[in-house]
């Protein structure tokens, strides 16, 4: 059963078509998964203390019912490491097509994959999963399978990339979580399934594996048209 909030979100998004990125990822913590800590403000002082107390770099993001496709519009920006770079950027943000608010959260580092689903028209829900983050359209190393997923279809998905070392360990190094991943990608293709008659696509790109967490620092979630 889908949570009561989860389908709030998704009606009041139907208008749109499209789940701005904070509901998105409000879905995304409601199933247990692990997202940045983050603040929704128009405030830059509220956005600077937040990012003081972070003790790390911060991602600025705008948040705009215009802007689908954040990296077309230069709706997002990494790596903020001052106060002054995170004002500026702010400003800037807040200057874009119909941006509302700024979602500014904490920069996490590791392995970049994508994690993403679809509806197809044949075969119902499917998942994909592969190495991510921009370049996911060159090196076009991904994996699909239909949903739900096992523990065992998400070995052999890694197993079929051609990069899995990356995610295994490379040349004796730790690698990924492969439970959190595992757990990740298990239950996400059970939400799928449960969104089957809502959604068309979801896209997690990047989500961000370590050898402790895997954190999803992107979502969006396109909704399947009347």
């Amino acid at each position: 059963m889908l949570n009561k909030n989860v389908k709030e979100i998704i009606e009041k998004s139907k208008s749109l078509g499209w789940i701005l990125e904070p509901d998105a990822k409000a879905i995304m913590k409601f199933q247990g998964f692990e997202i940045p800590d983050y603040i929704l403000t128009h405030s830059i002082k509220d956005a600077d203390t937040f990012f003081k107390k972070s003790n790390s770099p911060v991602v600025a993001k705008a948040v705009s019912k215009k802007i689908l496709h954040k990296t077309e519009h230069q709706a997002v920006v990494t790596g903020i490491a001052s106060s002054n770079r995170l004002n500026s950027e702010m400003e800037r943000l807040k200057k874009l097509d119909g941006c509302e608010n700024i979602l500014v959260e904490q920069m996490v580092q590791g392995l970049e994959v994508i994690i993403g689903a679809k509806n197809d028209f044949q075969f119902g829900p499917v998942i994909v999963f592969g190495i991510g983050g921009t370049s996911v359209e060159i090196y076009n190393d991904t994996a699909i399978r239909m949903a739900p997923l096992k523990s065992s279809d998400v070995h052999s998905m890694i197993d079929s990339l051609k990069a899995k070392d990356l995610i295994t360990g490379y040349r004796g190094g730790q690698g990924v979580n492969m439970e959190r991943l595992t757990h990740l990608l298990v239950n996400f293709s059970n939400l799928i399934m449960e969104l089957e008659n809502e959604v068309e696509s979801v896209d997690l790109n990047p989500v961000i594996c370590t050898k402790d967490q895997c954190i999803i620092a992107d979502a969006r979630i396109i909704l399947q048209r009347p």
